[in-house]
C-alpha cells in the first residue's frame, strides 16, 4: 500500500515538475540573499565613516582577521566641519560582535588584484562599545593601503632610465672584485658568530620585540597624517643645517670641544650660586609691584636714559677733574688752619641753626622779609625838592573807658565808641617750628564787639601781600 502511494506520486509528471520548480525557485532566492544576508537572521547594525570610499560598494564584505563577518549595507557622502568630503558606509555585522569596542580601527583594504575592496575591522580591547546604529567616529579610520597598481606606477619611463643605470653601475663597480667580495665574504663570519646570541636575545618573549615593532607600527599611523608636516620639517631643518655649515669650523667644533671643560666649570659652581639663583628670583617677584608702578614714567625714564648717555659721553673729562678737587680738599682738611676755620664755621652753624628755624619760614612761608624791605624802601621813595619823606595817615583813636588816648586800668572794652576794644598779638604765628602754619601777621580778622589779646581763633592761611601778587601773575600767565 505504503509503496504503491509513493509510487503513484514519482509517476506524476505534473507533481515532479511543480516540486523541481519550487526548489529552483528557493534555491535562487536563497542565492540572490547570499550576498544581502540571509533572512531571518538577526544582525548588529553600525555605520562607519571613512575617508574615501572609492572602489567600495554596498555588498562588500566586512572582515575581522580574515574572517567575513558582516557586509556593507548602504554608502553615503558625508560633509565635514572643515568643508572636506568623507564617506558614511552601513554594515550588518554578526550579531556575535555586540558591542564592538571604542577603540577598535578600520581600514579598506583590497581583496583582489581586479579591484575588489573590504572592509576590516581591527578589534580594539576597549570595556566600552557601540551599541546597535550608533557611528563610528573618522578618527577610527587609517589611511588607505598602497595598491599593487600604484607601486607599478612608480616605475614610470624616467625610473626606469634610472634603475638601469644603477643596474649598470653595480655591475661595473662588483666586475673583477670576485676575489675581494670572496675575502669580505669570509670575514663576515666572525661577526655572524657574534649576531647569533644578539639575535636570540631580540628573539626572546622578554625582549618584547614584538610590542616594540607593534608599537611604532602605531606611532607610524600616528604620524601618517601629519606626514607633510613632518616632510617640511626636515626641509626646514635642512636649510638650518646648511647655515650651521658656514660656522662649523672652527666655531661649533671648538664649542663641542670645549663643552666637556664648560661642564665641569658648570657642576663646581652651579651649587654655589644656587643660592644667588633663589635670592634672585624672590627679587624679582618682590620688584614686580615696582616694575607695575614704574610703567606710567618708563618714557621719562627712557628720556631719562638719553640725558644720562650724553652726560656720560662729557664725565670723562668731569672725571679727570676729581682727582685733583679730591687732593686739594684733602690738603684743605689737613691744613691746621682750615681745620680751626671748619671747627668755627661748625660752631657757628649749631648756633645760627636755632634761629634759623624760626627765621626762614619767616621769609620762605609768610614772605616777610620781603614786605619789610619793600616798607623800608617806600620810606625813602616818596618826598619832594626838599627830601624824602614818610606817608602817614591821622587816625582819630576811638574814646571810652580805657581808651588809648590816656592812661588806662584795663584793656579798652566798650563805652560810647563800639570800635573801643582793644586787639592785641604780641606773638603772632609765622609758620615757624611748633606754631601752626599760617601767617597770621598782618592777616588777623578783626573780632568787632569784643577783647582780642593773643593768637585769633582759626588758622589765617599762609597767603601775603606779596604772595597774592605773584599768585595773581601766574594765573594771568596761564590765561594766556
Amino acid at each position: 500500500m505504503r509503496g504503491g502511494r509513493f509510487g503513484s506520486l514519482a509517476a506524476s509528471p505534473t507533481l515532479v515538475g511543480a516540486v523541481t520548480v519550487l526548489v529552483v525557485v528557493v534555491a535562487v532566492f536563497l542565492s540572490y540573499q547570499a550576498n544581502q544576508g540571509l533572512p531571518f537572521v538577526p544582525t548588529y547594525k553600525l555605520s562607519a565613516q571613512i575617508p574615501n570610499a572609492n572602489t567600495l560598494v554596498p555588498g562588500n564584505e566586512v572582515r575581522i582577521g580574515g574572517i567575513r563577518v558582516g557586509q556593507l549595507k548602504e554608502i553615503e557622502p558625508v560633509s565635514q566641519p572643515d568643508g572636506s568630503v568623507s564617506a558614511e558606509v552601513s554594515m550588518e555585522l554578526n550579531q556575535d560582535l555586540e558591542p564592538l569596542p571604542e577603540d577598535s580601527t578600520l581600514i579598506v583594504r583590497s581583496r583582489s588584484a581586479l579591484g575588489l575592496k573590504y572592509l576590516e575591522i581591527q578589534r580594539g580591547n576597549s570595556q566600552n562599545g557601540y551599541q546597535p546604529g550608533e557611528t563610528i567616529p573618522l578618527t577610527a579610520a587609517r589611511p588607505e593601503p598602497v595598491e599593487i597598481d600604484e607601486v607599478f606606477n612608480t616605475f614610470d619611463a624616467s625610473t626606469r632610465d634610472a634603475v638601469q643605470a644603477n643596474l649598470l653601475e653595480f655591475g661595473n663597480a662588483l666586475a673583477g672584485r670576485g676575489s675581494n667580495l670572496n675575502a669580505a665574504i669570509g670575514e663576515l663570519r666572525p661577526l655572524v658568530e657574534r649576531l647569533e646570541p644578539v639575535m636570540r636575545n631580540l628573539a626572546a618573549p622578554d625582549t618584547g620585540l614584538s610590542r616594540f615593532v607593534s608599537a611604532l607600527s602605531a606611532a607610524a599611523a600616528e604620524a601618517a597624517p601629519v606626514a607633510e608636516i613632518q616632510g617640511q620639517l626636515f626641509v626646514d631643518l635642512e636649510t638650518t643645517f646648511r647655515a650651521f655649515a658656514d660656522v662649523a669650523r672652527p666655531y661649533i667644533q671648538e664649542s663641542i670641544s670645549r663643552s666637556p671643560e664648560t661642564e665641569d666649570v658648570a657642576i663646581e659652581t652651579l651649587p654655589r650660586i644656587r643660592p644667588f639663583l633663589a635670592n634672585t628670583a624672590v627679587l624679582f617677584s618682590e620688584l614686580r609691584p615696582g616694575f607695575h608702578a614704574f610703567a606710567p614714567v618708563s618714557k621719562q625714564a627712557a628720556q631719562a636714559v638719553v640725558l644720562g648717555t650724553k652726560a656720560m659721553r662729557i664725565a670723562p673729562a668731569f672725571n679727570a677733574q676729581l682727582d685733583p678737587t679730591a687732593q686739594s680738599l684733602l690738603n684743605l682738611s689737613n691744613d691746621p688752619t682750615s681745620r680751626e676755620g671748619i671747627r668755627d664755621l661748625t660752631t657757628f652753624s649749631n648756633v645760627l641753626s636755632p634761629p634759623l628755624s624760626f627765621i626762614t619760614p619767616v621769609q620762605s612761608v609768610c614772605n616777610y622779609a620781603t614786605i619789610a624791605l619793600q616798607n623800608l624802601s617806600s620810606i625813602v621813595s616818596f618826598g619832594d625838592g626838599l627830601g624824602t619823606n614818610q606817608r602817614a595817615i591821622v587816625l582819630q583813636e576811638p574814646t571810652g573807658p580805657n581808651g588809648e588816648v590816656g592812661p588806662s586800668s584795663a584793656p579798652a572794652s566798650g563805652g560810647e565808641d563800639p570800635s573801643n576794644f582793644l586787639h592785641f598779638n604780641p606773638y603772632p604765628n609765622t609758620a615757624s617750628p611748633g606754631q601752626d602754619r599760617e601767617c597770621e601777621a598782618g592777616n588777623e580778622v578783626y573780632a568787632p564787639g569784643q577783647v582780642a589779646i593773643g593768637n585769633v581763633p582759626g588758622n589765617q592761611g599762609i597767603a601775603t601781600r606779596g604772595q597774592i601778587q605773584d599768585q595773581t601773575k601766574k594765573k594771568k600767565g596761564k590765561g594766556k
